[in-house]
């Protein structure tokens, strides 16, 4: 991944994520990767990625199950 200088680590990771989770990479019920896993992909550290998940979970496109990881929610049809 090519980092924009100007932009925290994290957003941009972020993006990323939310991208996958709106594209449908990411199902709704499926677990995302572990901080750790993150940690990997991206090269950044595990207090990052753990923001990372954080920040999906306050966004309301995650929740996460103590124990057992973090999971994509049922994102909101939008009206017709």
């Amino acid at each position: 991944m090519k980092w924009e200088p100007e932009v925290p680590r994290w957003r941009q990771v972020h993006a990323v994520m939310t991208e996958r989770i709106v594209d449908g990479t990411y199902q709704p019920g499926q677990r995302l990767p572990s901080a750790m896993d993150i940690c990997g992909e991206f090269g950044i550290s595990q207090v990052t990625a753990k923001r990372v998940l954080t920040e999906l979970r306050k966004a309301g496109l995650a929740e996460m199950q103590v124990g057992i990881g973090t999971f994509v929610t049922e994102l909101p049809q939008p009206e017709k």
